[in-house]
Formats: structure tokens, C-alpha cells, sequence
């Protein structure tokens, strides 16, 4: 019975791969010695040394768990541009802001500020679709983005169709294949597109606030802390929250811009990002002015098709009764000149 080696085959194998051919040893020896260091007392059958070119895996190999990439291991960042394409993708809404500088602690200080804002804001009603409510407040989370990496993601997000290349083609279609890789680098960037309009800004350090929904309210309470603009929205008062202004608080605020926003697919600037937060009643009141803005409009529509109506029918008996008149008239000159003839 061969001895116990402690490690697992997988380990063993990748360090046999590592070795050199100078420094090999028979497959004998390596037992023997884990039989010496191990204490134990096997009986040990001559094993014959395996060459290690029969243990290497051929070129054309594919793991499973990895299909091919594009770019080689040593230049891509395969996981940063997964999740950024997962984060445009499963996201309505994100805020970009522009950052100089903010330290470690500074980045605690506005996150701090941030979830105890948000944690203020009530539970809506009614939930995003009709269901029940969802309070959105823990998912919401401001990060720092690699700019470069998040552009080709938004490339990728915009300008490359999985479903259209499938149609064409068996190859691999995943974000990172070279189908992706080569649509993004033929394609041509349209500047009223939304890649179009945002990659200007994202230009230098970069951070971004997630939303896992629409949320007007959360919106506004957001932009209370990280871009106040009075009356719209004002910064919490001294009273109610005084570690808003703490030094280390307000010297990372100070470095903060609002440079945009990406809600629904549709880029909006600093002011599209206000209108949308400012929004009264949230998602509840903006459904209520659009029940109401159809209510007047089918009211307005129907009173318009009814004036018409009635307009076109008081024509008819105006016509009418100036036809009568005219032939009332006629018979009365008829009649009189009958009566002189006689």
C-alpha cells in the first residue's frame, strides 16, 4: 500500500507542472521522503517515475468554467467588467459624481450620512410594480469606479447584442469573447446615444450611487447629502443632524460634483437629476398626475367633440329656418301679386 501524501492530488500535480526538469526527482523518492516526514509505516511497492510531459494539459485546452477571452490573462480585468456590466444592466438608476482626493476616513464620514438619510425616508405604499412595498434603502450604495473599465463596459452594454450574434454565428457571445470585443471596436459612437452623451464626463476619479429602483423620494434624500441645493433640497439642519457637519464630514462633501445621472436607459445632466428628484409624492404621485393629466385630456376631448356637435347642429337649424323664412317670404309676394292681378 503506497503512503499517505497529506496534500490533495490537484495541489500536487500543479506543483510537479512548476518544477523544473533539473530539479526532478523520481516519483520513489517523493514518496519515500513524505513516508519519513508522515512516521508512518507503510509497505511501499517501486513505484516507476511518471515523465511530467504526459501531465501537461494540450494548447487547444478549454476549461469549462472559463470560456476564452479576448484579451490575455495579464491585461484584462475580467471581474471588474463583468460586474460593471451586470451593475448597467440590473440598475435604473446611478448617480455620477466627480472626486478629488477624499480620504479613507472622509469616505466613511459621507457613506455614514448617506444611509442615515435614506433611513428617514418612509416605506412607499405601494411597491415599484403594483406589489407589495419595498423599502430600497439598504441597497442603495455609493463606490468608486475604474473609469476605463467602466467605459467598456458601457460599450459593451450599448453596442453589443448577444441575442443578434447568436443568430449569426456559434461562436462564444459572453461580454468578454471576442465577438464582444471586436463589435465594440468596429462600432461607431453615436453622440445622441447614451454612451455618447455620458463618456465626456466620465473623465477622471470617478464615483457612482446605485438605485435598485426609481425612487423619487430616496432620490431627493440622496441629493440632500451629496449635492444639497436649497429649497429643493436642503441640507439637514445643525439640530436634527450635527454629524453632517463635522469637519471630516463636510471636507469630503466639498470634493464631491454631481456631474449626472443614468435613469432608465436615458442620460440626464445635474438638472434632469433635480426635476426627477423633485418629483412630489414619488412614484405614487407621479402616477396620480398622469391619471389626471388622461382625465383631462379625455375631458377636454370629449367636450371639444361635443361643441363641434353642437355647433354643427345649431348651423343646420340656422339654414334651416333661414330656408323657411326665404320660402315663407316667396309664397306672401306670390299670394300679393295674385291679389292685384285680380
Amino acid at each position: 500500500m503506497p503512503p499517505r501524501i497529506n496534500c490533495s492530488a490537484a495541489s500536487s500535480v500543479n506543483r510537479a507542472l512548476q518544477r523544473s526538469t533539473s530539479s526532478q526527482r523520481p516519483a520513489a523518492a517523493i514518496f519515500q521522503s513524505s513516508k519519513i516526514a508522515s512516521r508512518r509505516n507503510y509497505a511501499s511497492a517501486s513505484v516507476s517515475p511518471v515523465p511530467l510531459a504526459s501531465l501537461k494539459l494540450p494548447d487547444d485546452y478549454i476549461p469549462p468554467t472559463q470560456p476564452p477571452s479576448a484579451r490575455r490573462p495579464d491585461q484584462r480585468k475580467s471581474q471588474l467588467i463583468r460586474s460593471y456590466t451586470a451593475l448597467l444592466r440590473s440598475t435604473p438608476l446611478i448617480l455620477f459624481f466627480q472626486h478629488n482626493n477624499l480620504t479613507a476616513v472622509e469616505w466613511a464620514a459621507i457613506r455614514r450620512e448617506l444611509r442615515a438619510a435614506l433611513a428617514k425616508v418612509p416605506a412607499p405604499a405601494v411597491g415599484p410594480d403594483g406589489g407589495l412595498p419595498v423599502d430600497i434603502s439598504s441597497g442603495i450604495e455609493i463606490q468608486v469606479i475604474r473609469t476605463r473599465m467602466f467605459d467598456v463596459a458601457f460599450k459593451i452594454v450599448e453596442f453589443f447584442d448577444a441575442e443578434a450574434q447568436a443568430a449569426k454565428s456559434n461562436a462564444y457571445k459572453h461580454d468578454l469573447s471576442s465577438t464582444a470585443y471586436e463589435t465594440i471596436t468596429k462600432a461607431s459612437v453615436d453622440e445622441t446615444s447614451a454612451y455618447g452623451q455620458i463618456s465626456p464626463l466620465l473623465v477622471g476619479p470617478v464615483a457612482a450611487v446605485t438605485f435598485p429602483s426609481v425612487s423619487p423620494a430616496h432620490l431627493a434624500a440622496a441629493l440632500s447629502i451629496l449635492a444639497p441645493s436649497p429649497p429643493a433640497f436642503p441640507a439637514p439642519s445643525r439640530k436634527k443632524n450635527p454629524g453632517y457637519y463635522d469637519l471630516t464630514t463636510q471636507s469630503g462633501l466639498q470634493k464631491l460634483l454631481l456631474i449626472g445621472g443614468r435613469i432608465e436607459g436615458r442620460v440626464f445632466d445635474t438638472d434632469g437629476v433635480k426635476w426627477v428628484g423633485g418629483i412630489e409624492g414619488g412614484i405614487e404621485g407621479l402616477r396620480a398626475q398622469l391619471v389626471a393629466m388622461l382625465q383631462s385630456a379625455g375631458l377636454g376631448l370629449t367636450t371639444a367633440l361635443e361643441g363641434h356637435s353642437k355647433g354643427l347642429w345649431l348651423a343646420l337649424e340656422g339654414r334651416r329656418t333661414q330656408l323657411e323664412e326665404e320660402e315663407g317670404g316667396a309664397k306672401k309676394e306670390g299670394e300679393g301679386e295674385a291679389k292685384e292681378s285680380s
